[in-house]
């Protein structure tokens, strides 16, 4: 056994995050049972999770929202992205303490509070910790029909999220709000978990360093299922190119949307983000920063709402 300790809470994890301590595997093991035989000593000696091994790390993220978020029933096909749920708790958290900062300090809760999730994948991950957490009404985008489906079974297979959230197809892969989003609708807050790479074989890279660095081996040709199907993990000019539609387009939606935001993993993007946003006019613009592990990121977040739109968006909407 290594004379090192190992951390015992996850410094670089927002205070609400429900898993900033480490995990309770004995909680775990009774929330998943199937998780019990991925479950061995690290360097440290104390029991872990495998998490080279996909279906262990499907396991664990199973276990985690039951016994966390009670979400009972939460299954999507094998060859979709599965989610690290503690990383995107944080973005939930750190949306909603950044709603609560136009609004006295207080966070919105409840119904009233309306979230657009761009790309909402099979696993529909964020709408549930938004639901769980804060109560928030939720329709998320996706362009893959088979995501959506997956995505509107797991609202409906689980009474917390039955009728809270709301799952459409994004018929246009140009598109971004366009076709998804009515002229008349009022959205709070929009995420977004862009498309890292640029082609297959970028993608290809990424999940080869990703499974060396967890288990230690080298892989020559992975499967991209360990991180997802192609259209959650590609995008042509990748990231930047992703985000920077995402902005030209939120410009015509301005007025619809209380605050649009993305993660940016790369923070060679942000240059160029921040160029964009002072050229459409971007009236307040944040950047968050976010960790876990050893992975640092961030969210960026704007609005085309002047001061007293703000004070009358808030008073109208969250205040009644």
């Amino acid at each position: 056994m290594s004379s090192e300790k190992q951390p015992s809470e996850k410094a670089r994890l927002h205070p609400r995050n429900k898993n900033r301590e480490r995990y309770d595997l004995e909680a775990l093991k009774v929330s998943n049972p199937e998780l019990k035989e991925f479950i061995k000593p690290n360097k440290f000696g104390a029991e872990s999770i495998d998490f080279s091994n996909p279906k262990a790390v499907r396991l664990l993220n199973k276990a985690l929202l039951n016994h966390y978020y009670h979400i009972k029933n939460w299954d999507f096909p094998e060859e979709n992205l599965c989610p690290p749920i503690p990383g995107r708790a944080d973005y939930i958290h750190h949306i909603a303490d950044l709603l609560g900062s136009t609004n006295s300090g207080n966070i919105p809760t409840g119904d009233k509070v309306s979230c657009f999730d761009v790309g909402v994948g099979a696993s529909c991950i964020y709408p549930i910790i938004g639901v769980t957490e804060y109560g928030w009404q939720f329709f998320g985008s996706d362009i893959d029909p088979k995501s959506i489906e997956s995505a509107q079974e797991i609202v409906n297979s689980n009474p917390l999220l039955k009728g809270k959230v709301e799952c459409r197809l994004q018929k246009s892969s140009r598109d971004i709000f366009r076709g998804v989003l009515s002229p008349e609708q009022k959205v709070d807050i929009v995420i977004s978990n862009p498309p890292f790479h640029s082609s297959i074989e970028e993608a290809q890279k990424g999940t080869r360093r990703k499974i060396k660095n967890l288990s230690g081996k080298k892989v020559k040709t992975p499967e991209l299922n360990f991180s997802g199907i192609t259209n959650e993990l590609i995008y042509d000019g990748g990231e930047s190119k992703f985000i920077e539609n995402m902005i030209w387009e939120s410009r015509k939606f301005g007025k619809n949307c209380y605050i649009f935001s993305t993660l940016v993993s790369k923070e060679s993007n942000l240059k160029r983000i921040y160029k964009l946003l002072e050229k459409v006019e971007a009236t307040q613009i944040k950047t968050i920063p976010m960790g876990t592990g050893n992975k640092s990121s961030r969210i960026v977040a704007w609005s085309f709402f002047s001061k007293e739109e703000q004070l009358e968006w808030v008073e109208t909407r969250w205040q009644q």
